[in-house]
């Protein structure tokens, strides 16, 4: 009877010290869109799904898990950065009890920053929505650890958006003509929705959150899904660029006007346009053999339609850059994280992830 006491009392410390570590575990929250979704789409009646092969054949699984690409993605990386396992699709049953403390993810493939953005895709967690649900979550914290103790972990947290490209290419460009590109001429565009995320980022902080990267648009004319329907002979569409380049460096004025309204680096920006530039312009330099051609496709640059199970697929997705007509493949998502983690002011601005890790982890 003694010793199966004594053996209950080990195992009670030992449950006590895994609790208090997985709470000293920075958590970690992701929002955004399809770049870093990680399956709540697969819980929803919506064609913006990547829960089929080949989506997940390099993924430890081997099998789709909802994320848009051929293994890990982005958020998947950062996770492993902050020595936790990747969160869990805030939709997942599975996320309950001890997993909420690792944190979880909102994104949904399809939003933009604007409601309007993605309705050919129906039902799909949009910006104010994916608010709603981290209040839900953050009263299921709270339930189990008290709000004092999920504030601290709120405030404490690390989190990620990565929004903007499809109110490009799922909005003003998604067909000749469309409403927002009547509305707006394309430099007025890109300020309101500069004024719209203004908006998001500031019910953000009111959230709690302290510590956000946001991520840019990447070279959205040289995706492949634009060189199929836009290019004659390789080159990237050059309007889709303009609206980049527009987008990126108003984006970096506007997290540099509210760190300095708000007295602190809450926001961050991660240059991934940058990143994904160095691909397109010297693809060899990363070990890519291409970065035009998707890897899983049909079509010009394999940029047309969905990848399924019928589409062409390469044989070695460690050399294409693109996974799919929109989507980095899992060795590119790996080396956007790396650029976000040691990257210079090029890439990140005003620090990158380790400076902010390091810096954090003082305080």
């Amino acid at each position: 009877m003694a010793s199966s006491l004594a053996i209950f009392g080990v195992l009670m410390i030992m449950a006590l010290g895994m609790l208090s570590y997985e709470a000293e575990a920075r958590a970690f929250f992701v929002f955004g869109d399809s770049l870093v979704d990680n399956g709540n789409n697969n819980y929803l009646a919506t064609t913006a799904r990547a829960d089929s092969p080949p989506y997940g054949i390099d993924y430890p699984t081997g099998r789709p898990t909802g994320r848009f690409s051929n293994g890990m993605n982005i958020p998947d990386f950062i996770s492993q950065q902050l020595g936790a396992e990747p969160t869990l699709p805030y939709l997942s049953p599975e996320l309950t009890g001890q997993k909420l403390l690792v944190g979880a993810n909102f994104a949904s493939a399809g939003i933009g920053i604007l409601n309007d953005t993605g309705i050919q895709f129906i039902n799909i967690i949009r910006m104010t929505r994916q608010f709603d649900y981290f209040q839900q979550y953050q009263q299921r914290l709270s339930s189990l650890i008290g709000p004092q103790r999920t504030k601290q972990l709120v405030n404490q947290a690390l989190v990620l958006l990565t929004v903007g490209g499809n109110d490009f290419v799922n909005n003003y460009y998604l067909v000749p003509f469309s409403a927002r590109s009547r509305q707006f001429a394309l430099p007025d565009y890109v300020k309101y929705l500069i004024s719209e995320l203004r908006k998001l980022l500031l019910k953000m902080y009111d959230l709690g959150v302290r510590r956000v990267l946001v991520t840019g648009t990447g070279p959205l004319g040289c995706v492949p899904a634009e060189l199929a329907m836009r290019s004659r002979n390789g080159e990237c569409s050059a309007e889709l660029q303009r609206a980049a380049s527009l987008y990126n460096p108003q984006l970096v004025q506007l997290l540099r006007s509210l760190n300095s309204q708000l007295g602190s680096d809450v926001f961050i920006a991660a240059n991934t346009q940058q990143t994904r530039n160095d691909f397109v312009s010297n693809p060899q330099a990363y070990g890519f053999s291409t970065s035009k051609i998707a890897c899983c496709g049909q079509g010009p640059y394999n940029g047309l339609g969905l990848c399924t199970v019928a589409s062409n697929l390469c044989p070695n997705r460690n050399q294409y850059a693109f996974w799919d007509a929109f989507h980095p493949t899992e060795k590119a998502n790996k080396l956007i994280v790396q650029n976000i983690l040691t990257g210079d002011e090029k890439y990140m601005y005003p620090m990158n992830l380790s400076t902010i890790l390091a810096l954090d982890s003082r305080t």
